[in-house]
């Protein structure tokens, strides 16, 4: 049994705060890494920069928080992200595609390299979302295997069904990211300058789902670099969400403590 002399609130968690000896003990015991994925960039004119990490970096330490069972430990979060299409605004911090890549999959190669085979990667930027399956799929071949998923994902059908005005979807510094940010900390929003925003697609509602263009929010002209309806957002709707998300995380950590390590070569897809 892994022995936790603190209580769970208190008990180290974080990757660049843990001894090599406390690697060493937590290895023999089938231990979960949570590696927060996310970017620095703009998030209309109310909200901090950093919305995207911070989100799913509270979201990683409470569950590793929460379980004193067995070890969770949390990465240091990769605060950059692939989001060039915000930079005519100040303040945003793009990696090229190519970079982002290589940079969460040799994390988790390294990760793995140094023993920790259950690896999962929770994200909290739209434009991380794809690439970071690509990363899934690559590492995989290294024999390495990862989860990864964006927060939003595990509590989809809830915020379509508590939305009020931006039918569920997560936006950008909208409804529900504002809502988080409210929760989380509520004295970098500026509410004075709270909005409601949209970015055209230009296809008809029933084609919207699906069909798209690249994102224009490099376009200072006529958006706020807001897309969604911050007015709608509160305190309350964030705790209530960002809880949920940590109550899937955790039973996502539990189960996948309880599998068994993965081999690539078990599924019959490696030239010997």
């Amino acid at each position: 049994m892994f022995k936790v002399s603190y209580d769970g609130k208190n008990k180290k968690v974080l990757w660049q705060e843990m001894w090599r000896h406390e690697f060493l003990e937590a290895l023999q015991h089938d231990p979960i890494v949570i590696v927060p994925t996310g970017s620095v960039e703009q998030h209309g004119p109310h909200c901090p920069m950093d919305v995207d990490i911070v989100g799913p970096f509270y979201m990683a330490v409470r569950t590793a928080q929460r379980v004193t069972d067995f070890p969770v430990i949390v990465a240091p979060p990769v605060w950059s992200g692939f989001t060039h299409y915000n930079m005519g605004f100040p303040g945003t911090i793009s990696l090229r595609i190519e970079t982002y890549l290589n940079l969460v999959g040799d994390i988790c190669r390294s990760i793995a390299a140094n023993g920790f085979k259950r690896i999962v990667v929770i994200n909290g930027h739209g434009g991380n979302d794809a690439p970071n399956r690509v990363v899934m799929n690559t590492v995989s071949e290294d024999n390495v295997f990862i989860v990864a998923f964006s927060w939003w994902t595990a509590v989809a059908q809830e915020m379509k069904a508590w939305s009020e005005a931006d039918a569920g979807s997560v936006g950008h510094g909208g409804e529900w990211e504002t809502s988080v940010q409210l929760y989380l900390r509520d004295y970098l929003i500026d509410k004075s300058k709270m909005n409601a925003d949209i970015f055209p697609n230009p296809f008809s509602p029933e084609l919207r789902h699906f069909a798209g263009f690249a994102e224009r929010r490099c376009d200072t002209r006529d958006v706020t670099g807001t897309m969604g309806d911050s007015l709608v957002a509160s305190a309350a709707k964030g705790e209530r969400v960002f809880n949920l998300v940590v109550d899937r995380l955790e039973k996502m950590v539990r189960e996948y403590h309880a599998q068994p390590v993965r081999d690539y070569r078990e599924f019959g897809t490696h030239c010997p």
